[in-house]
């Protein structure tokens, strides 16, 4: 016997003694149902199998097989002897080539309770030729492995997990180098018409030529092309039309609307609706027939332009005077602003808005208060005159220290100068306090000029319209900066009953020590003063007599009554 034969011999030994006393032990228990017959020749011990309580062979969980069913591993003792033949049952040879088809399912189960520990280093197993009955075999219970089971039952020789290794190595290098032949395979490429350098085209001309990633149905895309066919022939239309528009706005001329002025800055105008159109019939029909009516009147006439009342031309003369002003400093804030205050509906305000616009007025600010008193939004509006066609609100406005005056219409049809704004007041209780008019009435004329010559060098007391004189000389000297004193649009009048002889000079002295300027100053001595306002031709006469106010109505002369002092009040 050769060495190799006793060392191979030594490590079965232990092997040896377990598998004979298994197989005696099932020999005794069934003797029909043999596990395996062993023949040997001469005196060699070959290792049995292990099997388990039922006859099955217990094999390595972990044994390194191939992957066909019909060849196993190479088995231990082969080149050792080549006679030895292992039969074992039906049911047994069909579970172990189950068992070798599919690696998941190697599982064994602890071998029968021995005297002897088995070694952990055990011979492997050899794989048996077998003899398959015409039964079906059975296959085994489903039992749950382990880790720890397989180590200690497992083949552990180097050569033989050596062996077992080449062809799983090969076959992940077979299996890599199909998947890296398969990525190096070429994909066809897609031909795109590409236009030339020199051809370049738009986007939206461009992207009908290319198709889509995606085959789609023909009739599909024929559906798509006339979509976007259409949709570049309305982008076409859309185009012209708003090319042919942006000609028609550069051929009209320019009528931009300058900004109105900061309310702190301005000169705050507060003109009312009766004051500025002529709505004499609207206000009988309101008188009597009641507001309803009134309200669906103007509703039924809001396309009807108003005609032009008592303060129109005062309103544009104004206008007329910030143009001017512009001219000269183009970011100039000391302008006059015109505010539409009135008690009409808000449903009124849009046959105001059209009249306003149709005459051109610079008219941004409304106040529309519905029935109720606009006193009360005048300092809110920072105003600085007041023009109402209703005395009653006028007298609540100077109670309320707000220059104010009733207006109304001349009777006669007058031509106006477009060019220049012009003003014209009277003295006592408009431009100065009454205190001159008390003496008159309580004492006399002779009183009056006695008083008036004892005081020449005192200044009287300023009136209700001294603020408004004031505003209209901050105007003036703007103009006189630029040298233009001859052309200033603006232009004052003091036209009073005083005597220059004996009243005359108080007045100007007074005029001078408040720092302001009177372009005419007409003393008539009691004479009426309708022939002279004629020849002056003024937008607006300021005075607190109504004996005067109708003697220039007749001339037709645009009036405003003051409502201030003694007996000055309309009866």
């Amino acid at each position: 016997m050769s060495q190799t034969s006793l060392k191979q011999k030594k490590k079965n030994e232990p092997g040896m003694r377990y598998s004979k006393e298994s197989l005696d032990a099932d020999k005794r228990k069934d003797p029909d149902k043999n596990g395996a017959r062993l023949s040997t020749q001469g005196s060699q011990e070959l290792p049995v199998p292990n099997t388990d309580s039922r006859g099955y062979i217990v094999r390595n969980q972990w044994s390194r097989t191939s992957r066909s069913p019909s060849t196993g591993a190479p088995s231990v003792d082969e080149p050792r002897s080549r006679n030895t033949v292992v039969k074992q049952a039906p049911n047994s040879s069909a579970t172990s080539r189950t068992s070798s088809a599919s690696p998941s399912q190697h599982e064994t189960s602890p071998p029968p309770p021995s005297s002897e520990k088995p070694s952990l280093q055990q011979t492997p197993q050899t794989r048996p030729n077998t003899q398959l009955d015409s039964q079906p075999p059975t296959p085994p219970e489903h039992e749950p492995s382990s880790k720890r089971t397989s180590k200690m039952y497992g083949g552990s020789e180097p050569w033989t997990l050596r062996d077992t290794r080449e062809p799983r190595d090969l076959q992940l290098r077979d299996y890599a180098h199909s998947c890296d032949s398969r990525e190096l395979i070429p994909k066809p490429a897609r031909d795109y018409p590409r236009p030339s350098p020199t051809e370049w085209k738009p986007y939206v001309q461009r992207r009908l030529q290319y198709g889509t990633s995606m085959e789609t149905d023909q009739e599909c895309l024929s559906e798509i092309q006339q979509q976007r066919q259409q949709q570049l022939e309305e982008d076409e239309i859309d185009e012209a039309y708003w090319t042919s528009v942006s000609m028609l706005y550069e051929k009209i001329p320019s009528c931009a609307r300058p900004r109105p002025p900061k309310p702190k800055h301005a000169i705050t105008i507060a003109v009312s609706s009766r004051a500025l159109f002529n709505m004499v019939d609207d206000r009988k029909i309101y008188e009597e027939e009641g507001l309803e009516k009134y309200m669906e009147y103007q509703l039924t006439n809001e396309n009807v332009i108003l005609t032009p009342g008592p303060a129109f031309r005062f309103v544009k003369a104004l206008q007329h005077v910030n143009s001017r002003l512009r001219d000269l400093y183009p970011e100039e804030q000391d302008l006059f602003d015109i505010v539409l205050m009135t008690n009409n509906h808000a449903q009124v305000g849009v046959r105001l808005i059209n009249s306003v616009n149709h005459y051109g007025l610079l008219i941004d600010r409304f106040c529309l208060t519905g029935g109720k008193s606009p006193i009360g939004y005048l300092k809110a509006y920072l105003t600085n005159l007041y023009l109402s066609a209703d005395s009653e609100k006028v007298q609540e406005a100077i109670k309320e220290g707000i220059a104010s005056a009733t207006m109304f219409a001349g009777a006669k049809d007058m031509a106006y100068c477009d060019t220049q704004l012009r003003v014209a007041f009277d003295g006592d209780a408009v431009l100065f306090s009454d205190e001159s008019e008390h003496i008159a009435k309580d004492h006399g004329l002779d009183k009056f000029f006695q008083h008036e010559t004892l005081f020449e060098n005192k200044p009287l007391a300023q009136g209700p319209l001294k603020s408004f004189l004031e505003d209209l000389g901050k105007l003036q000297k703007k103009f006189y900066a630029k040298d233009e004193r001859l052309l200033c649009p603006i232009r004052t009048y003091l036209v009073t009953a005083r005597s220059a002889a004996s009243s005359g000079a108080r007045v100007l002295k007074t005029l001078r020590r408040w720092g302001l300027e009177i372009d005419e100053a007409l003393f008539l001595a009691g004479a009426p003063k309708g022939p002279i306002l004629v020849k002056i031709r003024p937008h607006i006469f300021f005075d607190d007599q109504m004996f005067h106010i109708e003697s220039a109505q007749k001339f037709g002369t645009i009036t405003a009554h003051v409502p201030y002092g003694i007996a000055q009040k309309r009866n």
